[in-house]
C-alpha cells in the first residue's frame, strides 16, 4: 500500500491543553508515524506518514482535538514521505 505524508498546522487553543499528547495517541492508534510539536507562534505542527485511509481518519480527529482544545483552522500540505520516523513522537518544547 502506498504511503503518503502530510504536514499539518493547527491554529486555535492548541497549546497547554494536552493537544500534542492527543495527536500522538491518535497517530499511534491509526498506525501512522511522524511527529508533533508546538511552534512559537502558538500553533501546533504535525508531520504524519501512512496510508491514505489512516491519514484521513487521523486528520478528522486532529480537527476535533481533545476536550480542552479549540481548533479554529487546520492547514494541510502534501509533503515527501521521509521514512525517518520510527513511531509517532512528540518533539520540541
Amino acid at each position: 500500500m502506498a504511503k503518503l505524508a502530510r504536514r499539518i498546522v493547527v491554529h486555535g487553543r492548541v497549546q497547554g491543553v494536552g493537544y500534542r499528547y492527543f495527536v500522538r495517541r491518535s497517530g499511534q492508534r491509526t498506525g501512522l508515524t511522524g511527529n508533533v510539536c508546538n511552534l512559537a507562534d502558538g500553533t501546533v505542527e504535525i508531520v504524519a506518514e501512512g496510508s491514505p485511509e489512516a491519514l484521513e481518519e487521523f486528520i478528522g480527529e486532529v480537527r476535533k482535538g481533545p476536550p480542552g482544545a479549540k481548533v479554529k483552522r487546520v492547514e494541510i500540505h502534501d509533503t515527501v514521505v521521509s521514512g525517518k520516523y520510527p513511531a509517532f513522537l512528540i518533539e520540541g518544547w
